[in-house]
């Protein structure tokens, strides 16, 4: 390896923060990104390395991506995309707005950063791009649309850069982590009361189970692991010679994984269904 620079989006917390401190321990140089400012500075007083980055502004990608070429002269050895968050709500409760948001941060500016950077990969003739997908990036929920939407299409888009890209020495792997402890679900919550209207919906009950489990503090499912489960994951992605195109970190994912392929549509259904009336209880 010439360089061991790594940029990593959405370092606030959880996946994102574990990732920034584990890959400086493991002698990358980190760049770890923020949206807000202030956690911006908060990842400076931990002692990283940080910059400003909201991946659903143009013009935010643009000045991080020339900051951190211009810090490590040109040269990147890996992008890290795991900026982003789930929009709940019921399809038909959605709004075409809520739903460009949610695609603006979990896949167009994504792809954007991805693009900027993919030149000087190609120049340096190497590069590791990982994309931190979920379980819901191929099987579906109920209430969860906007988020496996984009999850969906990011693992579409992913393994397609990876088809075009078979004829260089850039690896795409997609990491698909499932229940991790994490700040998500708080955010989620947040964004349910700003954007869906509950109590116009047909819904109304089974959004009362939503906010209960979206306000469980702690783990809200069983076989919730920690962030370090997604970090090995990553390292490997990074260090390996030959690195997988898909890692499944939690038992959800690698059970889904297997009944998707083996179990006919209808009967995946019943499952999910179940176990999603299951979570909410």
């Amino acid at each position: 390896m010439t360089d061991k620079n790594i940029l990593i989006t959405g370092c606030s917390s959880g996946i994102g923060l574990h990732l920034a401190h584990s890959l400086k321990e493991n002698g990358y140089e980190v760049f770890a990104s923020a949206r807000k400012q202030s956690d911006v500075e908060k990842l400076s007083n931990l002692g990283l390395r940080s910059l400003q980055l909201d991946v659903a502004d143009s013009e935010s990608i643009k000045f991080a991506v020339n900051t951190v070429l211009k810090e490590t002269n040109g040269k990147l050895y890996g992008l890290i995309n795991n900026a982003g968050f789930g929009q709940p709500g019921a399809v038909e409760d959605l709004q075409r707005s809520v739903l460009i948001d949610q695609f603006e941060t979990n896949l167009f500016g994504l792809v954007e950063l991805t693009n900027l950077l993919l030149p000087t990969m190609h120049q340096q003739g190497y590069g590791r791009i990982v994309q931190i997908s979920s379980v819901l990036g191929f099987v579906a929920m109920p209430f969860r649309g906007a988020y496996i939407a984009s999850k969906f299409a990011l693992e579409g888009i992913s393994d397609t850069l990876r088809l075009e890209l078979k004829d260089t020495n850039i690896r795409v792997s997609i990491v698909e982590p499932g229940p991790i402890t994490s700040r998500f679900r708080q955010n989620s919550l947040l964004l349910f009361q700003k954007n869906i209207k509950s109590n116009k919906s047909r819904f109304q009950e089974q959004y009362q189970a939503t906010i209960a489990r979206l306000e469980t503090e702690g783990p809200a499912v069983p076989f919730t692991l920690e962030p370090e489960a997604v970090t090995k994951k990553v390292l490997h992605a990074l260090n390996s010679r030959n690195p997988k195109t898909r890692y499944y970190v939690t038992v959800p994912t690698y059970l889904f994984a297997y009944l998707k392929r083996l179990l006919p549509t209808t009967f995946l259904d019943r499952l999910l269904s179940k176990s999603s009336k299951l979570e909410r209880k």
